[in-house]
């Protein structure tokens, strides 16, 4: 049985914003604008892209 998954792309700079911000981006695996990540659906995973939705997207 495979894992939920969830594919988050960075579709702003986090130059400017909050450091911890900008170290959630980094936690996430996304360094560049329009980089993608699939990523195991948990909810820690979750909790991070809550935190920094105005930077991503989930696709």
């Amino acid at each position: 049985m495979s894992k939920p998954t969830v594919t988050v792309k960075l579709v702003k700079s986090p130059i400017g914003t909050r450091y911890d911000h900008r170290a959630t981006v980094l936690g996430l695996g996304l360094k560049k604008i329009n980089q993608t990540r699939t990523l195991e659906d948990t909810p820690a995973v979750r909790g991070m892209i809550t935190k920094v939705a105005y930077l991503v997207q989930v696709i």
